[in-house]
């Protein structure tokens, strides 16, 4: 991705939050010559990966296949006894046909929510054994409501609307189209971006970024 194109994608995420008035925590905008300057106190936001989170899932069509992210707060699955909190927070941004690839977490759990804007499009498969797509029933609690689903079923999450993801359950989303751009939060256990996420068709998770201009704000692989 050029580091332009990230830059115009935090400027849209800003004025979405502007709009639905949310506010962010100050680590969000530092600057990076703010953060050339941070030492042991910012340890916690470097260790666990706050922050802003841009990918197109190394396919170079980040309207195509991509999602923004921020972290707003995290624990640590491999340093649990440095940093307890069993739980994270994020903060979404999916375009209409905008596709985040078929995966799963080994340890991690999760609700999606939709917060607002258009419709959320969920699609879902138990996983196998060998780690491949079920052709069995998904059973899946949406807003304390059990459901029971057959394999490859999409869920439609209307605002207001969240879903359960639990452990080896695969699934891959994106925003319905002609509906808007949807605003999502992720309540979840802690996350780990590096070693928790099993894609189905191999994908890179993390940006290659061409420097065409001068980063707004970094990355949270960048600290």
């Amino acid at each position: 991705m050029k580091r332009s194109e990230i830059n115009s994608i935090m400027k849209k995420a800003l004025a979405l939050f502007d709009e639905y008035r949310i506010s962010l925590p100050p680590f969000v905008k530092w600057t990076p010559e703010e953060w050339a300057e941070k030492g042991e106190e910012a340890q916690e936001i470097r260790d666990n990966m706050l922050g802003w989170d841009i990918t197109d899932f190394g396919q170079g069509d980040f309207s195509k296949t991509g999602l923004f992210l921020i972290t707003i707060r995290n624990g640590n699955q491999l340093n649990s006894e440095k940093y307890p909190k069993p739980y994270a927070e994020k903060l979404m941004m999916v375009g209409e046909g905008q596709i985040t690839p078929m995966h799963f977490h080994w340890y991690k759990m999760e609700d999606i929510i939709n917060a607002g804007g258009g419709n959320l499009m969920i699609e879902l498969y138990n996983s196998t054994e060998d780690e491949g797509l079920a052709h069995t029933d998904i059973e899946v609690t949406m807003d304390g409501v059990k459901h029971t689903f057959p394999a490859g079923t999409v869920v439609r999450l209307t605002p207001g609307e969240s879903i359960t993801l639990t452990r080896g359950l695969y699934h891959r989303f994106w925003g319905e189209e002609g509906k808007g751009t949807v605003l999502v939060r992720e309540v979840s256990m802690s996350n780990d971006d590096n070693t928790d996420n099993r894609f189905y068709d191999p994908v890179g998770r993390f940006p290659a970024i061409e420097e065409d201009e001068k980063p707004l704000y970094l990355l949270c692989n960048e600290y």
